[in-house]
C-alpha cells in the first residue's frame, strides 16, 4: 500500500514539474498582472484537473476518449484558445509600455485568470486520457480511490504552479524593465501559440 502511494506520488511529481501549457499560462498571467493572477490561474488549472478526475473516476473520460469527433472538437477548441492567448500576449510586446499597462490594469482581474487556467486544462482532452490510464494503476478501480488520487494530483499541481507564480512575482523588479518585459511577452506568447498548434495537430 505504501509502495503504491509512493510510486503514485513520484510519477505525479515527474509529470507535474514537466513544463507544459498550464505552466506557460501561469507564468504569462503572473507577468501580466502579478502574483495574485498567477495563483488564480493555478487554481483554475487545478479545478480543471479535478473535473477530469471526476470524469475519469465515473468512466466519462473513457467515453470521451472513445468518441473521436468529440475528442477532436475539444482538442481544436483548446488549441484555438491557447493560440488566441498567445497572439494577445505577443501583441502586448508591440504596444507602447504605458498603453499595455493601462489595458492590463483595466481588464485583467482574478476571475479572468481563474477562467483562463480552467479553460486551458479543460481544453486539453489528453488530460482525460492521462487520468484514465494513470489513476486505475494505483487506485484499484473503485470510484472513491480514483477520486482521492486525482484530487491529490490536482493539489500537487496547485502547489507547484503557485510556487511558479511566487517565484516569477519575486523577480518583478527585474521583469518590469521595458526591454525585458517585451522580450518575455514575445517569448511566452510564442510558447503558448506553439503549444496550441501542437495540441491541434497532435494525435492522441
Amino acid at each position: 500500500m505504501l509502495a503504491h502511494a509512493l510510486s503514485f506520488l513520484a510519477v505525479s511529481a515527474l509529470v507535474i514539474v514537466t513544463p507544459g501549457q498550464d505552466t506557460a499560462l501561469t507564468i504569462r498571467n503572473t507577468l501580466l498582472s502579478g502574483r495574485r493572477s498567477g495563483c488564480f490561474t493555478a487554481a483554475g488549472v487545478a479545478c480543471g484537473q479535478a473535473f477530469w478526475t471526476v470524469a475519469a473516476s465515473a468512466g466519462l473520460a473513457a467515453l470521451l476518449a472513445a468518441s473521436e469527433p468529440t475528442f477532436v472538437a475539444v482538442r481544436i477548441a483548446g488549441a484555438a484558445f491557447l493560440v488566441v492567448l498567445g497572439l494577445q500576449t505577443m501583441r502586448h510586446a508591440l504596444r507602447p509600455t504605458g498603453v499595455a499597462r493601462a489595458r492590463r490594469d483595466r481588464t485583467f482581474v482574478p476571475r479572468t485568470a481563474f477562467r483562463q487556467g480552467l479553460l486551458s486544462n479543460l481544453g486539453n482532452p489528453k488530460m482525460a486520457l492521462f487520468f484514465t490510464s494513470l489513476l486505475p494503476q494505483f487506485g484499484g478501480g473503485t470510484f472513491w480511490a480514483l477520486l482521492a488520487l486525482g484530487l491529490v494530483f490536482a493539489t500537487m499541481t496547485l502547489v507547484w504552479l503557485t510556487g511558479y507564480a511566487f517565484a516569477v512575482a519575486r523577480a518583478g523588479a527585474f521583469l518590469r524593465r521595458t526591454r525585458v518585459r517585451r522580450a518575455i511577452d514575445a517569448l511566452s506568447g510564442t510558447v503558448l501559440v506553439a503549444f496550441g498548434l501542437k495540441l491541434a495537430t497532435e494525435r492522441p
